[in-house]
């Protein structure tokens, strides 16, 4: 399969296109950053695995989508705030056949997507893999888990059972969901819980479950999620969730949340998509979210600190 990976010079495109790659796909990393590219032409994408081993696989990468061509599917990881440029960007890729899958945290994307390619293109997806960017061509894979895959309308089609195939040939664990937005749901608790409290307390992700205090907060963070999805007609269940983010983080051992990277980094994080998201659909369902609530100011005065910073 050809395949684009849009974000690919960060950490989790480089792992689902290393991976895609390794397994024979022609999968080219599309990134902006002309130091991503350039490390990974000239020296190969290194994944630093759980095991110890670092593979360092042989993949093209590239920030000119035209000089790619037309492909089979684009894999989008790039942040919410930069889809819209990046799928217009991908624009020359786009042939009449070609799906276009959002595995990005957050909710949001996919109706973004489906706006500039419309909504036949689009396949929505979640990850449960862990990555953390080292350096340029070079990022940790610390976590394994399942991804899910589905079409927005719910129905199992042709082209979502060549991408499932497709990944599971290349070793990552699939699954398709009929229920997509319910996954997607899960996985947006488990976002809402761990990333706002990873980057204010600057915490790796195993150790969120170590303090009494961490645990309490998640907590609260869940309660809140849970109302507003079950007010949606979403299925998503506390002692479930709870269960499998704290399983997660126990096994994350030197995980580093994204949105922590993002505060190290100085860049902007995901926050409106995330407990932002929470936010505004306890708005509009009528669910009070306080500590999500929270959570966004918390970090946007955080962010905005360091942005001011950074700009002078």
């Amino acid at each position: 399969m050809k395949i684009a990976i849009l974000g690919g010079g960060g950490a989790m495109g480089g792992i689902f296109g290393g991976y895609l790659a390794r397994a024979g796909n022609d999968v080219t990393l599309i990134d902006v950053s002309k130091a991503a590219v350039t490390a990974i032409n000239d020296n190969g994408l290194t994944i630093e695995e759980r095991d110890g081993s670092q593979p360092v696989i042989k993949v093209p990468a590239s920030d000119n989508p035209a000089s790619v061509g037309p492909v089979d599917l684009i894999i989008n990881f790039v942040k919410c705030y930069h889809t819209d440029a990046a799928v217009r960007a991908a624009a020359p890729m786009i042939a009449r056949d070609t799906a276009v899958l959002s595995l990005q945290n957050g909710w949001g994307n996919a109706p973004r997507i489906a706006s500039i390619v419309g909504e036949d293109r689009v396949l929505v997806g979640l990850t449960y893999h862990g990555g953390t960017l080292l350096a340029p061509g070079r990022v940790k894979h610390p976590g394994s888990g399942m991804t899910y895959i589905g079409e927005l309308t719910g129905k199992p089609t042709e082209r979502l059972g060549r991408v499932i195939e497709t990944f599971r040939a290349a070793q990552i664990e699939t699954t398709q969901s009929d229920r997509i937005l319910d996954e997607v749901w899960k996985k947006l608790a488990l976002n809402a819980c761990t990333l706002p409290v990873a980057g204010l307390l600057h915490l790796m992700s195993h150790e969120l479950v170590a303090f009494d205090g961490t645990k309490l907060l998640m907590a609260a963070i869940l309660k809140e999620v849970v109302a507003v999805a079950n007010a949606q007609g979403i299925a998503l269940d506390y002692d479930e969730r709870w269960a499998a983010i704290t399983g997660l983080l126990e096994k994350a051992i030197g995980g580093k949340a994204s949105m922590l990277q993002d505060v190290e980094a100085k860049r902007q994080t995901e926050i409106e998509v995330i407990n932002g998201a929470i936010v505004d659909a306890g708005k509009r369902t009528g669910v009070a979210t306080p500590v999500n609530e929270t959570m966004v100011w918390m970090i946007q005065a955080k962010q905005a600190h360091y942005l001011q910073v950074k700009a002078q």
